[in-house]
């Protein structure tokens, strides 16, 4: 299949400007007397040690851990990571199965601490989600909503296995092609690196990163996929777990094609929040008097769409299978993705206009198919799916599971559907039908589930705690729409960054308030 779109990659909530700039301003006010201090007349900035760990990981030879140091130097790419950014390159394994075979380089970036260096707690790895999505390119992105933390800490991500540096899957017809032109052309441009790229090769990468970093245990932030990549670590490297953020966490019980339908019921649930406020605050609201109208309306709207794409911009036009994508990266954004989404919807239905949807959907995903995820690849991402999954369904069970996806969701349901097909043909093995995460003995990890998630639904939260194992998982419960709660929720971040920085987990069963209390 070459349409990727009902992949739903797992990707990282953006957080809504207001927001970010209140958790700027907030962390500002707080560090104004540390930053008088340091900066005053005749006080000489505090010199900066690097750190060191005494933990390599083990089995590797020596010319990858004690032999082998990071390099920083200034940025070349991104333009965004040209200024305060430094930038290296990582030798590991090909396959970790032959350490001492052929290498491949990890590449990374790094924010400095601003912090004073005595109070340094070491690195933390972000992962922004994806599949497929470039740390390089995604830390410079994303970084007001970690900015604070940068007090204590050093930011650092990379581009995982497939991904933009890091030998990167090629499944188009040119070499800079990130899309996908199905599971044919990735086996032959990439077959050599496919059996490679899964998640866990990716967390083996990240014990050593850890060590090079010079941390005895890796300090880490993972996002929607993000979450999926730290748990299996934690599973793998238990005893050098250090403090791990698991938000808008994947459920490691479902299989993918559980997975869809738990999805898929959770992008319908939170359009029915959208169509039932739009019915009661939005004069003349394009989507009725509530839910069921809402339902009628879209699925009147799509078969126009079917038979005539409306204009988007640019040359690009939308239709059905677009309109149902934009709409759930709307639904992303949770309530601050409703006014806009609004009159989007005002604007396609009474005036054809495809642009405005479109747009909105552009900035926080894609409503073209043929376009890659902001700081992403497609095929990397339908790459890293396959080699973590060993679902190869027969076609019994494709049309049964179509039909489940179809009947979840009456408004998402079709598009959704074709997602079953996304690793039929794939030309190698899978690793697991669900990933193993247990952690027993690792340090107490918090996982971050928001009740209204459209793209990792809250339950996914709870078992990944659950799972993790007892007194390791520590479930912190948003009532928030959208897909991620930090730093949009207070509260959570509240409680994020006093366990980034302390330790302290919140008390089992706490919930933070917000759009959906």
């Amino acid at each position: 299949m070459s349409d990727v779109h009902p992949i739903r990659g797992r990707r990282p909530g953006l957080a809504v400007a207001a927001y970010i700039v209140a958790g700027v301003l907030l962390a500002a006010a707080g560090a104004v007397g540390a930053w008088l201090q340091r900066d005053a007349p005749g006080r000489s900035p505090e010199p900066r040690t690097e750190f060191t760990a005494n933990n390599p990981p083990a089995a590797l030879p020596t010319a990858l851990t004690t032999g082998q140091h990071l390099h920083w130097s200034r940025c070349t790419a991104p333009p965004t990571a040209r200024t305060g950014y430094d930038c290296a390159a990582m030798k590991v394994p090909l396959d970790y199965r032959k350490p001492d075979g052929k290498t491949i380089d990890v590449a990374l970036i790094r924010r400095k601490a601003t912090g004073p260096n005595s109070r340094r707690i070491g690195s933390l790895v972000l992962n922004f989600g994806g599949p497929g999505v470039s740390g390089v390119i995604g830390l410079p992105e994303f970084l007001g909503q970690y900015k604070p933390l940068l007090d204590r800490y050093d930011l650092v991500s990379f581009d995982p296995r497939g991904v933009g540096a890091t030998i990167p899957v090629r499944c188009g017809k040119t070499e800079d092609d990130p899309g996908y032109d199905g599971a044919d052309a990735c086996g032959k441009y990439s077959g050599a690196l496919l059996p490679y790229i899964g998640t866990s090769h990716t967390a083996r990468d990240l014990e050593l990163m850890r060590y090079l970093l010079g941390d005895e245990r890796l300090h880490y932030f993972g996002v929607s996929y993000g979450t999926a990549l730290g748990a299996a670590y934690a599973h793998l490297y238990p005893s050098h777990v250090g403090r791990l953020v698991l938000e808008a966490s994947v459920d490691p019980t479902e299989d993918h094609d559980e997975e869809k339908v738990s999805q898929v019921k959770a992008v319908q649930a939170a359009f029915d929040r959208f169509a039932a406020h739009c019915a009661a605050h939005v004069r003349r609201c394009p989507t009725g008097d509530g839910p069921e109208e809402a339902a009628r309306r879209m699925a009147r709207l799509a078969d126009r769409l079917e038979k005539k794409p409306a204009p988007a911009g640019g040359g690009r036009k939308l239709d059905a299978r677009d309109l149902a994508y934009a709409v759930s990266d709307h639904l992303d954004l949770g309530t601050d993705g409703w006014p806009p989404l609004a009159k989007a919807l005002t604007a396609l239905i009474d005036h054809n206009d495809g642009r405005p949807l479109s747009k909105g959907a552009d900035d926080n995903g894609s409503a073209d198919r043929s376009a890659a995820p902001r700081a992403g690849s497609r095929a990397a991402l339908v790459a890293i799916n396959c080699a973590d999954s060993s679902l190869r369904p027969d076609f019994e069970r494709l049309d049964r599971d179509e039909a489940r996806i179809r009947a979840a969701s009456p408004v998402f349901g079709e598009a959704w559907s074709n997602g079953v097909y996304l690793c039929y043909d794939w030309p190698f093995d899978g690793e697991r039908a669900t990933p193993q995460v247990n952690a027993d003995g690792a340090d107490p990890v918090l996982v971050v589930g928001g009740t209204g998630d459209p793209v990792t639904p809250y339950a996914g939260a709870r078992h990944m705690a659950r799972a993790l194992g007892d007194g390791v998982g520590v479930l912190l419960t948003a009532e928030e729409e959208g897909h991620g709660t930090y730093p949009q929720n207070r509260c959570v971040t509240k409680a994020v960054e006093r366990y980034l920085r302390t330790g302290r987990t919140p008390a089992p069963g706490t919930v933070c308030r917000g759009t959906m209390s």
